[in-house]
């Protein structure tokens, strides 16, 4: 055969398929790319997969808070002794309860006091049986406590044998401290509780509007950055992806084709980051059952994502990368000898990125004030709030060229960095992306806190320098109200005890008034020193007794003129006014000479109001019905004392309500979810870190050929070191300033929607500080992978 002779026709190749069949072929093609790529391939893809990675595990924990929440909520309302409207009456199934909740340090330790009335108690959730007289159940974390040299005087207190553990359902998470202690001496006259139940049905109380506001915000700010990661994370190894592209097209594929192809190479290395997520995130609700990360612990089941949540980062990952890949490259040109990318024929336009900040501003301005909270309003807020943020990212690579465009001059580092800029400051500005809008948002969500703070912090007007815990029981009789007082003084770090013996004072044979009562008054017995805490007092000795006026309360003083007259008989301490029929009243003549006192704010912050006596005017011991309260000032030098006060209370009365004075109270679930908001934030930055040390690597990567050529010239290594920092630094500067403008215009509308002024404008300078430190330790880390690619290997090519 010649070259002349005919030869047989061959049928033409069959022509690529379009549509779905085409891109799904494209997809597969690139998947195969992303999996037989080789040691480079491989690199990437692992790259690729540790930033998805990092992200999916963040999205599966943010789509797990609501099964979080309500099955926490679930158990602690579970386990609560619901108010009684009604008299329960014993029978098997009654059980006595008596609240013995403590503080120790700064935890807190919570649980009951209970005894059987029956062959057949209730049991609350978690117990299999009720404790006996000196026995206990408690959490594994409070059997650790006990059981530590941390909580050696804890165990004094809860002097109760081990005899059982509180399993899972009666616990709201791993770390709770909680106890059931058996007693025979529960009483209903002691102030027990008679229950046949355990519970309390939640109820849907609607958050204030402004918590809603909060919430929405945080939810905004915090996922923001981690979707801006993870569309960042798809397209590391952009610059050999698209000279690889550029062969794919010298053997016959069309643009189109190559941008499909290249979309499946991320979306194999997406497939891995969700299978990396999926591992993370169900190791990561394995180690909270064990160790509390900010405070946050949970058992694993609790942290379950909502399955439409989860369906939807599962099923939106992957597309992200699909649409971000092809996205991306519709900037690029790839053609079968090479691909242009590192000059752009055209800068970035600025038109079209400013209508998303724009409209997200206008929209939180015709909010108006927050009136309501329908899904409507809040969806349409969060609208706002996003296009805000995601207008701000968008914003930014436009002012990074444009600024970058006009540097010239300076020392060698700084002029490699600007160069590289200038040629292409896109990987830069990706890079950053989530560092700015998480200090946006977090510049907008901390002028939001600080702004409500007002409103859900109240001045107590008590005074911490004057007592710094209080004490109060209900005694069922005066001898042992005093014996509080006593065992109060004589505890280990105690300086001084305001202490009173208080009862109810009225008239003998006063008329009952038109509230079926006769007028009374409030008489308190207690030592000179605590009396004059509650009176301007001009001199007192024991014996004394005082009228005290001026008390803030119009009502106790006409009581007391009524009441209190000199030389007038009085009927002291009436157990049928206390629910105690069967004991005689204390009858007792007010002192001719009693003197006439004004009222003094005492370290609650109350004004008393009513008669004082000294035990040598009225024994205490002779009450039936007297209650106690203490206002114990500490030594501050013991550092125990608070717990050593706890102690003696529990040791008086397990019952005994202690509390610390405070010149300002918190509404807790503002405190608790400004102090969930602060460990969401913590984590997102710790991702952002990631994020941007993931990228660095991969941009010094895609540069290690280039960099070995320079260091080959004699280009010091420091050199490049400070060209790296600065290229960093200087995208970091301007989104730090672009953050900075943006965050304080979104918290000045979010505040304007709930009508509350601006209270701190500096409140970006620790955020960005934290931004400046996160740089500075990205190139640091970056440095040992930026020395080991300057290496002469890295000039071999094939």
């Amino acid at each position: 055969m010649t070259l002349l002779d005919d030869r047989p026709a061959q049928a033409p190749p069959a022509p690529a398929p379009h549509g779905l069949a085409g891109r799904l072929r494209d997809l597969a093609l690139g998947v195969r790319f992303g999996f037989s790529g080789g040691r480079e391939g491989w690199i990437r893809t692992l790259l690729t997969a540790l930033g998805v990675g990092l992200g999916v595990a963040v999205l599966l924990g943010a789509a797990s808070v609501p099964n979080f929440t309500s099955a926490r909520h679930a158990r602690s309302d579970g386990r609560v002794v619901s108010p009684i409207e009604q008299t329960v009456k014993a029978s098997d199934r009654t059980v006595l309860t008596l609240d013995g909740s403590s503080e120790y340090g700064s935890d807190s330790v919570g649980g009951y006091m209970l005894r059987a009335e029956g062959e057949d108690p209730v049991l609350p959730p978690g117990v299999d049986e009720l404790p006996g007289p000196g026995e206990m159940l408690v959490s594994p974390a409070l059997r650790d406590l006990l059981a530590s040299p941390e909580g050696e005087l804890l165990k004094k207190r809860y002097d109760f044998r081990d005899v059982g553990t509180i399993h899972e359902a009666g616990l709201s998470d791993p770390f709770d401290l909680y106890m059931y202690a058996g007693s025979d001496s529960l009483s209903t006259d002691r102030g027990a509780t008679r229950v046949d139940s355990f519970g309390m049905p939640g109820e849907n109380q609607a958050l204030d509007p402004a918590l809603v506001l909060l919430i929405l915000l945080a939810c905004v700010v915090l996922l923001a950055p981690v979707a801006i990661f993870v569309a960042t994370a798809v397209r590391f190894g952009g610059e050999r992806r698209d000279r690889r592209l550029a062969a794919l097209r010298l053997v016959g594929a069309d643009a189109r084709m190559t941008r499909w192809v290249a979309a499946g190479e991320a979306l194999f290395g997406t497939l891995v980051g969700l299978a990396f997520g999926l591992i993370a995130f169900f190791a990561g609700r394995q180690v909270l059952a064990h160790v509390e990360v900010w405070r946050l612990s949970a058992f694993p089941d609790d942290f379950t994502p909502v399955p439409v949540l989860a369906a939807v980062v599962l099923l939106a990952v992957p597309l992200a990368a699909i649409a971000v890949t092809v996205f991306a490259l519709r900037s690029v040109t790839i053609e079968p000898l090479g691909v242009v990318r590192g000059g752009r024929v055209r800068g970035r336009r600025l038109w079209w990125r400013l209508p998303f900040p724009v409209v997200g501003i206008l929209i939180l301005l015709l909010s108006g004030s927050m009136g309501g909270t329908s899904n409507a309003d809040t969806a349409l807020i969060g609208t706002g709030v996003l296009l805000t943020l995601v207008g701000l990212v968008l914003v930014l690579p436009w002012l990074v060229e444009a600024v970058v465009r006009r540097l010239r001059g300076g020392p060698v580092p700084w002029q490699l960095a600007t160069r590289r800029l200038q040629l292409n400051s896109s990987a830069a500005t990706r890079a950053i992306s989530g560092i700015t809008i998480a200090v946006a948002g977090g510049i907008a969500l901390q002028m939001f806190t600080v702004g409500l703070n007002d409103t859900f912090s109240h001045s107590t007007d008590q005074d911490p320098q004057r007592a710094q815990i209080g004490a109060s029981s209900d005694f069922p009789s005066g001898a042992l109200a005093d014996r509080m007082v006593q065992d109060f003084r004589n505890t280990k770090g105690v300086e001084q005890v305001i202490g009173t013996v208080s009862t109810s004072a009225e008239l003998v044979g006063a008329k009952a008034g038109e509230d079926g009562y006769p007028p009374s008054v409030a008489l308190s017995v207690g030592s000179c020193p605590s009396l004059r805490e509650l009176a301007h007092l001009p001199s007192c000795s024991d014996g004394d007794v005082f009228r005290v006026t001026r008390s803030h309360d119009s009502y106790s003083d006409d009581q007391l003129e009524k009441v209190a007259l000199p030389g007038g008989r009085l009927l002291v301490d009436n157990p049928e006014d206390a629910g105690r029929p069967g004991l005689k009243p204390v009858r007792w003549s007010l002192p001719r000479d009693v003197r006439t006192v004004d009222s003094r704010k005492d370290p609650a912050g109350e004004f008393y109001g009513g008669i004082l006596a000294t035990p040598g005017a009225l024994d205490p011991k002779v009450l039936h019905t007297a209650a106690t309260t203490a206002q114990i000032q500490t030594d501050p030098s013991v550092p125990d004392a608070a717990d050593q006060v706890r102690n003696t209370a529990f040791a008086i009365d397990p019952g005994m309500r202690v509390w610390t004075y405070e010149i300002a109270t918190r509404d807790k679930e503002y405190a608790s979810i400004r102090s969930g908001l602060f460990s969401a934030a913590a984590l997102t930055m710790v991702i952002i870190a990631a994020s941007m040390l993931v990228s660095q690597i991969e941009q010094l990567r895609e540069r290690r050929r280039l960099l070995s050529v320079l260091v080959a010239y004699g280009t010091k290594r420091s050199t490049l070191a400070w060209s790296v920092l600065w290229q960093t630094a200087i995208p970091v500067v301007l989104g730090m300033v672009l953050a900075v403008a943006g965050g304080l215009a979104l918290g000045w509308l979010m505040l304007r929607l709930v009508g509350k002024p601006v209270t701190d404008w500096l409140v970006f300078l620790p955020l960005t500080g934290v931004a400046a430190a996160l740089v500075v330790v990205v190139t640091l880390v970056s440095m040992p992978p930026l020395y080991r690619m300057t290496r002469a290997e890295g000039l071999r090519t094939e």
